[in-house]
C-alpha cells in the first residue's frame, strides 16, 4: 500500500465547466462505452469521492433522523446476516427445537423493518444517488488525452491508486487494461 497514489482533484472547469466535453456514449458499442467509463472513474476518482460525500451529506442534511435510522438498520441487519451466517448449526438447532419463537421472530423482524422502511429508502437515496450522478458523468464526459495516459500508466502498474485497485477487486481490470 505505499505505492498507492491518491490523484489530485481535478479543477472544476475541466469536471464540469468550459473545457468540459460532453457526448451520448455509444451504446450499441459496450466495450466502447465501458472503456470511457473506466478511463474517467480513474482521472476524476477524487472529483468523484468528494461529490458522492457531498451528495450523501446533502441527502442526510435533509432528513437527518431517517438517515441515521436508515444507517443503523443496515448496521443491525449486516451484524445479523453476519452472526447467523457463522453460526448455522446453532441458528438450524435453534429452529428446530423453538418453531413458534423463531415465527414470532420473524414476525417482529417484519414489523420493525416496516416501521423503519422510510429510513431505509432515505440511506439508500443517499447511496444510489451519488452513484447514479457519477455513473452519468462518466459515461457522458469525453476522454481527453491527460485521461488516456492516466489509465495506461494505471494498466502499466506504475501507479495505483484507489479506484484501480477497486476496479481491478470487481474484476473490471480486462476492461481497466485495455
Amino acid at each position: 500500500m505505499d505505492d498507492l497514489e491518491v490523484p489530485s482533484l481535478r479543477s472544476l472547469s475541466d469536471f464540469l465547466l468550459e473545457s468540459a466535453r460532453f457526448s451520448t456514449p455509444a451504446i450499441n458499442d459496450p466495450s466502447r462505452w465501458a472503456n470511457r467509463v473506466i478511463d474517467n472513474l480513474l482521472y476524476y476518482q477524487t472529483n468523484y469521492f468528494l461529490t458522492a460525500v457531498l451528495v450523501f451529506l446533502i441527502v442526510g442534511t435533509m432528513n437527518p433522523k431517517a438517515m441515521l435510522m436508515g444507517l443503523l438498520t443496515m448496521v443491525v441487519i449486516f451484524a445479523i446476516f453476519v452472526y447467523t451466517t457463522s453460526n448455522r448449526v446453532e441458528m438450524h438447532r435453534f429452529k428446530r427445537s423453538h418453531p413458534f419463537v423463531c415465527f414470532l421472530l420473524i414476525l417482529l423482524c417484519c414489523f420493525l423493518l416496516l416501521k423503519v422502511f422510510g429510513g431505509l429508502l432515505v440511506f439508500m437515496w443517499g447511496i444510489a444517488l451519488p452513484l447514479a450522478m457519477i455513473f452519468i458523468h462518466a459515461s457522458l464526459r469525453m476522454r481527453n488525452l491527460k485521461n488516456k495516459m492516466g489509465k495506461k500508466l494505471e494498466s502499466l502498474g506504475l501507479k495505483r491508486t484507489p479506484m484501480g485497485i477497486l476496479l481491478f477487486q470487481l474484476g473490471l481490470e480486462e476492461q481497466a487494461r485495455s
